[in-house]
C-alpha cells in the first residue's frame, strides 16, 4: 500500500527527493510546494513537476495546500528542504510524520546559512541532519545524521554546499527505507547554537558563495 507524500523547498534535493517518491512504488507523491520566487542558481522544482505531471502549489505558499487551514486534508508523509518558512503547529498536524533535512550537524547551527558560519567559524567539520519537524526551528528529534569534512583555509561556501547536497542526499536515499524503524533521538539542547536572518551581516566575506562577490558587494 503507497503513503501519500508532499515535498516542499527548493534547489538540487528537493528536486531528486521528489524524484525518488515520484517514482517508488511504496509512495504518492501528492504534491510539491516550492520556495517563490525560486533562486536562479538552483535548479526548478516546479519546473520538475511541470515535466512529470506532479501537482505543483505555483504561490509557494503552504497554506495553499489541499484547501489550506480550514481544509480537512491529511498527508501520510511530509519532506522538508531549504522551505525557508517557519510551518506553523497546524500544518505539521495535517501529516502523519514531516521532516526536514537541515544542512548541519544538529543541534549546532540551527537557523539560516549553516555553512556560512561553519567557515566563518573555522569549523573542520560539518554535517547534515534528518529530524522531525516541531514548530520550534530545526530543534526536533533527530532521525539520521552524516558528518563530513570542511576545509575553511580553501573551501568557498560554494564548494561545502556541493560536497553537503551529495552527503545529504546519500543520508535521505538510505534512510527513507528505515524510517519506520528508526526511533528518533531528542538533541541536546546545552550544545544548541542559532543564528537568524539578522545575524547575516556579521558573516563577512562569508556573506555570499564565494569570498570574492562578497568583497565586490562591499566596494560597491
Amino acid at each position: 500500500m503507497s503513503r501519500d507524500a508532499v515535498v516542499l523547498g527548493k534547489g538540487e534535493i528537493a528536486i531528486r527527493a521528489a524524484h525518488l517518491l515520484h517514482g517508488h512504488d511504496g509512495y504518492r507523491l501528492t504534491a510539491v510546494v516550492p520556495v517563490i520566487p525560486e533562486p536562479e542558481w538552483a535548479p526548478s522544482l516546479s519546473a520538475w513537476a511541470e515535466e512529470n505531471g506532479v501537482p505543483c502549489v505555483s504561490t509557494g505558499d503552504y497554506r495553499d495546500l489541499l484547501g489550506g487551514e480550514d481544509a480537512t486534508w491529511r498527508v501520510d508523509l511530509g519532506f522538508v528542504f531549504a522551505y525557508m518558512r517557519i510551518l506553523p503547529p497546524w500544518f505539521i498536524a495535517r501529516f502523519g510524520r514531516i521532516y526536514n533535512l537541515h544542512q548541519s550537524a544538529l543541534p549546532r547551527y540551527r537557523g539560516v546559512a549553516s555553512i556560512n558560519w561553519a567557515l566563518a567559524n573555522e569549523e573542520r567539520e560539518h554535517g547534515a541532519t534528518l529530524h522531525e519537524l516541531t514548530k520550534e526551528i530545526d530543534a526536533g528529534p533527530i532521525v539520521a545524521q552524516v558528518r563530513y569534512s570542511i576545509y575553511p583555509a580553501i573551501d568557498e561556501v560554494r564548494d561545502v554546499y556541493r560536497r553537503g547536497i551529495e552527503y545529504s542526499w546519500t543520508l535521505f536515499k538510505e534512510t527513507l527505507p528505515l524510517l519506520d524503524a528508526i526511533e528518533p533521538v531528542p538533541q541536546d539542547e546545552s550544545a544548541a547554537t542559532y543564528f537568524s536572518e539578522a545575524d547575516r551581516e556579521r558573516l563577512g566575506d562569508r556573506r555570499t558563495f564565494t569570498r570574492d562577490a562578497s568583497l565586490r558587494l562591499r566596494q560597491r
